[in-house]
């Protein structure tokens, strides 16, 4: 069966990991715009307070992060069960059953979701490195805990990533409208 079925039989093919991955990059891209505006707040944020200490302004920055990125998957996911990289991609999450992901639901998966960066937070933990003393090795260790990641999805049942397991949640092929 290819990634391009259509009709009801699409709802249950996992779509391809190529088509996932590059989903995943494009998606890199929206979130880079999207960190500007933690950037913006934390420099409001130390213009108001005066705030001197870059660890704080870090923190600040990190959970500011975190809350802008949970709003952004878990609205689109639990509005539209996509968010514009995997529209389009012709991607969908939605529930093992097929049903729409709840808002909860949606949440959950965006928590778990940072299992992603688990393998490269294991990789520099065991490496000591640090971004900010040697920024290519944590690249390095990134792509490699990403690829990692990814690639287990290869060997999970219906292809699907491990956070979408343990969530009850899976990605679907879109059945594609229009001419």
């Amino acid at each position: 069966m290819s990634d391009a079925a259509t009709g009801p039989a699409s709802q249950a093919v996992a779509p391809s990991l190529s088509r996932r991955m590059a989903s995943f990059v494009y998606e890199g891209l929206i979130l880079f715009g999207i960190l500007l505006i933690p950037g913006v707040v934390g420099a409001v944020i130390v213009a108001v307070t005066g705030q001197q200490h870059s660890t704080e302004g870090d923190l600040i920055l990190q959970v500011t992060s975190f809350s802008i990125y949970a709003a952004y998957f878990t609205w689109f996911w639990s509005k539209r069960g996509q968010t514009l990289p995997m529209q389009t991609w012709h991607i969908k999450v939605v529930m093992a059953d097929g049903r729409p992901l709840s808002w909860g639901r949606a949440f959950i998966r965006y928590l778990a979701s940072w299992l992603w960066v688990a393998p490269a937070a294991l990789i520099a933990a065991l490496n000591h490195w640090s971004f900010r003393e040697d920024p290519r090795a944590m690249v390095a260790g990134a792509s490699l805990g990403v690829l990692g990641y990814a690639m287990l999805a290869l060997v999970l049942p219906q292809k699907q990533f491990l956070h979408d397991l343990i969530c009850g949640t899976k990605l679907v092929t879109e059945a594609r409208r229009g001419p």
